[in-house]
């Protein structure tokens, strides 16, 4: 990227940094983004999870509802999202409002999971205590007897959030730490305002 003439659209910018990601980080998951939430009380909280889909729409990821993100996410319909790749000396932040997305999205996702990941969904009660491993695992068993033989559906508490792209910002680590900084806002009507911050 060149930081000093950025691109008018921060959007294919993104693409090829995750692209790159994949190539040349040689990280075991370079789509991992942490997620922060806050509460209805101002509680913020952090938690890392995989990004499965990207577009100018915005960020897609998934996971149960009824789990203590998925209960802020509900609440206050807002987050941030940070990909940081160290071997790249890279990082793009993401803020913006939140959205569930289509039921034939979350469906076709849940159905490209492995069956063992698709029946754990079912039986996790995720954010919740639990008592201890056997019973997260009885919980599974019980599970698969109940969905034996047929293809496991997605629950209806399990889907998709797609996180706006209001506010991006793209970082690259320089030397004594005079990194480049560019951020992205983005105006009513669409259109994308741009500035260099300081390091």
């Amino acid at each position: 990227m060149d930081f000093e003439h950025p691109p008018v659209d921060p959007v294919p910018v993104c693409e090829q940094w995750f692209a790159d990601a994949w190539e040349r980080s040689g990280l075991p998951n370079p789509n991992a983004m942490m997620l922060a939430t806050v509460s209805p009380d101002g509680l913020p909280s952090a938690r890392t999870v995989l990004l499965k889909g990207f577009d100018s729409r915005g960020a897609v990821f998934y996971t149960n509802s009824e789990s203590r993100k998925g209960d802020e996410l509900n609440a206050t319909g807002r987050a941030a999202v940070l990909f940081h790749w160290d071997p790249m000396e890279r990082q793009i932040r993401i803020e913006g409002k939140v959205a569930r997305v289509s039921d034939e999205e979350s469906d076709a996702y849940f159905a490209s999971r492995r069956r063992e990941s698709r029946i754990g969904a079912w039986a996790s009660l995720q954010s919740r205590p639990c008592a201890s491993r056997e019973e997260l695992d009885q919980a599974c068993r019980e599970q698969e007897q109940r969905f034996e033989g047929q293809d496991v559906p997605r629950p209806p508490h399990w889907f998709g959030y797609r996180v706006a792209l209001e506010h991006i910002e793209f970082w690259e680590g320089g030397d004594a730490r005079l990194h480049d900084r560019v951020v992205y806002d983005r105006d009513d009507d669409g259109t994308w305002t741009v500035r260099r911050l300081w390091p």
